[in-house]
């Protein structure tokens, strides 16, 4: 027989996990025996290699069949084995035992399944549109190291030409403006596509690069320079996405201009709409303040610590540069890191939003820990006797937490559903402008939803689990008999009225936060802006650049004419910018011999004759425009508002005097109007001039505002004036149409987008908090049921039994309404941004919001109160 060798520990130990118990050993001692002799007959290398391979070779083949005898759940005693063994037999007996439970109780199934993927797809579509916008990088390299200038849309070319190679701490200083461009192809009416002028080192500054063709290089942004063109990805593709569109000439803003790049797929700057990188002709002398300024900081230098150099700039501008008062640059001055600058605005209404439906998330949690808690109340005989016959804690737990990963699962996929369907809807109902409207749904928005719903599930089982194995070590015999006695002293009944209290407070966090914004919102809408927005449709339509004057004007005046010969048209008018649109387009003032005033300026606009009929607009002293106002090169006329009227002629009849700077020096004062928000709704009044059309234009687009007969038709207006748009003036290119209404409602700010999705949220907050409040109190009507028939067959009053159990779900709904308020007093801050006219610790918000709360709980609570007092109590004898 030959020696013995000790074979290599590792194939052996494997082999040993593998080979059934019962025939292991002599299978080993077989192995060794083969392996001493391979040893001495090969030698020790060939022997450790023929071990491996028969280790190896055999685990499929026993890892196959000890699987499918778990699966089967066949397992002789003189047979046990490890792999899959006993474990695996039991995880898949407690599969299909939770999965006949699950099946024969469908209608806790259901409750509990649609239950959590309701706050699983809303918490999965809520975090599907904020992580690109919160967690992805910005599409280009240096997003930590870009920041943007404060007063952006305010800076100026001479400016910027002054600064260019002077700003402290920067490696490189761009700037860019808004200049929306038109495209005419092959005679086919013109488009206008969201565009940007800028330096031509803008792309150096953001670290990006085309996907095509060189892009800009330096120089192509010196007037008088070639024209050139970057296009998007998305615009490239219309165009026929061919490779050799790079040095072709394409017709945009009414200027040949030359391809020169492609940018990437998923670029896009400052957002997702603009299609056009134009390189802006710098005149040094410009002094037309709408650009925005956007920095590359110098090595080792962070972003988020520019004082020092920031100081320093605003130094060499108060040394250069005279400011007037409202657009003073050297005052509030900072930088925000580009991501802060681009996206930030966003940031208050998607985390709100996440907020509420991660708390929606967690009554839900708390509506299926209380359902599963109280099957576990109708399960203490089995789990007591389970126990007596030895089950341990973890025999005890896995079949709940087994039952809960079903749920779970099942609720992940259903919920994963809810996300795909409500993720654009979603996305268009946030503050987010065009990103909410080109946020595109991707498929790992189903990993996140089983990821939530893992996590619910943890959340979940762990109440019932607890009590649970609290119960493992209770006395049996006191076991049992509460459950005969219907567990009227059972601890789960405490544990229950703390789950109710807990999502009672939470539905009441949501419903709070929608409140206060209802009330802000509120005043918000009461701001009179000084027009009138109802009824009211509006057309904004571009001329291409380099349109001569008399054609443009042409052009504005045919469509006005279209347009009034539509049926239901009261009135049209246009302007070069509508008010609550944002603070653009002012200039300086002088007055009379007096010269330049000191560090003043006036909003202007250029109108048609008709405007102020259109937006209502009231006239308090003089006249309006009339058609015999003609263009006069020695006088331009001009109607101002009270504001400029109160601040420039305190104690003087304005009307007949003359005004000046920015445009014609004679220009007379013909009428006072009202004060109207020209900028921002919450801005002061602030002086404004109104010039008309047909003597002072400035810019290729026009607003249209067409006033209806009938204010209701203005929405079902705008699909015929846009028709009317395409076919009348193919001169013209359609930008957006809108009414003076929404208009309105964005000037009132997200706020208002916030109030509708919360309010909505709390309406589902708090039909989840009234499922729980009724599975509660409807379980322990049902444990205390033979208690309450014996009372009412001694003569105890059904009614008194409705009252008992009212009172006990309305001291459940009142310690978690205070507790709901106090939380929300302590995180109202996080609203503040979106409150107007009242704090975040609002009476009248909280009243309302308890009042909802108290009503809904109480109807929840009086289902149960009811049934249990007036059912026959001969019955529940009987059945007991």
């Amino acid at each position: 027989m030959p020696a013995r060798h000790s074979a290599p520990i590792l194939p052996l130990q494997l082999l040993r996990r593998l080979v059934p118990r019962a025939e292991r050993e002599e299978v080993l001692a077989d192995v060794q025996t083969e392996y001493a002799g391979r040893v001495a007959t090969d030698g020790r290398q060939l022997a450790d290699r023929w071990l491996w391979q028969q280790a190896l070779a055999s685990a499929p083949a026993l890892l196959r069949w000890s699987w499918w005898r778990g699966v089967r759940g066949f397992e002789p005693l003189a047979n046990n084995y490890r792999p899959g063994g006993p474990m695996l037999k039991h995880v898949l007996a407690d599969v299909r035992y939770a999965t006949r439970r699950l099946m024969a109780r469908p209608s806790y199934s259901l409750l509990a399944i649609v239950t959590l993927a309701l706050g699983i797809g809303g918490t999965t579509a809520v975090f599907g549109v904020a992580r690109p916008l919160i967690f992805d990088a910005l599409p280009f390299a240096h997003e930590k190291e870009v920041t943007a200038f404060w007063f952006g849309g305010s800076w100026t070319e001479n400016e910027f030409t002054y600064l260019r190679d002077k700003f402290p701490g920067y490696k490189t200083v761009a700037m860019y403006r808004h200049n929306d461009v038109t495209l005419r192809d092959d005679g086919a009416p013109a488009r206008l596509l969201r565009a940007i002028s800028s330096s031509a080192d803008i792309f150096d500054v953001l670290g990006a690069h085309p996907m095509l063709g060189p892009g800009f290089k330096k120089g192509d942004d010196a007037v008088g320079a070639e024209p050139v063109v970057i296009l998007s990805y998305g615009l490239w593709q219309e165009l026929g996405a061919k490779q050799a569109i790079v040095g072709t000439r394409l017709t945009l803003g009414g200027t040949p201009r030359t391809v020169v790049g492609v940018m990437p797929r998923g670029f896009w700057f400052p957002n997702p709409s603009v299609r056009v990188w134009l390189p802006q002709p710098i005149n040094p002398e410009g002094q037309n303040g709408s650009f925005q300024l956007i920095g590359q900081v110098a090595p080792g230098l962070d972003v988020y610590h520019m004082e020092a150099q920031t100081a320093a700039l605003v130094t060499l501008l108060r040394e250069r540069f005279t400011y007037v008062e409202e657009w003073d640059k050297t005052r509030n001055a900072h930088v925000d890191p580009i991501r802060e600058d681009l996206l930030g605005p966003m940031r208050p209404a998607l985390v709100a939003t996440f907020a509420a439906m991660t708390l929606i998330l967690l009554i839900a949690c708390t509506n299926v820990a209380a359902l599963m808690l109280g099957q576990l109340e109708g399960r203490a005989s089995e789990l007591a006797v389970r126990s007596a016959l030895g089950a341990n804690r973890r025999r005890l737990a896995q079949p709940l937490v087994v039952e809960a990963l079903l749920i779970g699962l099942a609720s992940g996929v259903m919920g994963a559903a809810f996300a795909v369907f409500g993720f654009g809807t979603l996305a268009r109902a946030l503050p987010l402008g065009t990103f909410g409207e080109t946020a595109s749904f991707d498929w790992t928005l189903f990993v996140a939803a089983m990821s939530f719903a893992m996590l619910a599930v943890l959340l979940v089982v762990l109440v019932p689990s607890v009590s649970m194995l609290r119960r493992q070590h209770a006395n049996l015999q006191n076991v049992l008999s509460l459950a005969r006695t219907g567990g009227v002293r059972g601890a789960g009944a405490r544990v229950e009225r703390g789950l109710v209290v807990a999502e009672v407070a939470l539905a009441m966090l949501i419903a709070s936060g929608a409140a206060l914004l209802v009330r802000s919102v509120t005043n918000l809408y009461a701001i009179n802006p000084g027009i009138n927005t109802e009824g009211v449709a509006v057309i904004d339509v571009a001329a291409s650049g380099g349109t001569p004057a008399s054609q443009r004007d042409q052009a504005f005046n045919e469509l006005a004419t279209a347009f009034q010969a539509m049926p239901g048209v009261q009135s049209v008018s246009y302007a070069m910018r509508l008010p609550l649109r944002g603070n653009s387009n002012s200039f300086g003032i002088t007055l009379a011999g007096e010269g330049p005033l000191e560090k003043s300026s006036t909003f202007f606009r250029m109108v048609s004759q008709d405007y102020f009929k259109t937006m209502g607009i009231q006239l308090k002293r003089g006249r309006l425009f009339q058609s015999t106002d003609k263009l006069d090169s020695t006088e331009t006329l001009v109607v101002i508002n009270e504001a400029l009227a109160k601040k420039y002629f305190p104690n003087l009849d304005p009307v007949g005097r003359f005004v000046g700077g920015g445009l014609h020096e004679q220009q007379r004062i013909i009428g006072i109007i009202n004060d109207v928000a020209e900028g921002a709704l919450l801005d002061p009044n602030k002086p404004a001039r109104y010039y008309l059309a047909t003597q002072v234009w400035m810019g290729n687009n026009a607003s249209f505002v067409i006033k209806m007969k009938d204010p209701r038709h203005a929405e079902n207006m705008l699909t015929p004036l846009r028709q009317t748009v395409a076919t009348k003036t193919p001169l013209l290119a359609l930008l957006r149409t809108t009414t003076m209404q929404r208009v309105f409602e964005d000037a009132v700010g997200p706020a208002r987008q916030i109030m509708t999705l919360l309010s909505l949220l709390s309406a589902l907050a708090l039909v989840l908090g009234a499922v729980g409040i009724y599975g509660v109190l409807a379980h322990f009507a049902s444990r205390r049921k033979r208690d309450w028939a014996i009372r009412v067959a001694l003569g105890l009053p059904g009614s008194r039994v409705i009252t008992n159990i009212l009172r006990q779900g309305v001291s459940l709904i009142v310690v978690g309404v205070v507790l709901g308020g106090v939380a929300t007093m302590g995180l109202s801050r996080f609203l503040s941004t979106m409150l107007y006219g009242i704090t975040g610790v609002d009476a009248l918000a909280f009243a309302g919001a308890s009042a909802a709360v108290l009503l809904t709980g109480l109807v929840a609570a009086f289902i149960p109160a009811r049934r249990a007092g007036t059912v026959d109590p001969a019955l529940i004898l009987r059945e007991q």
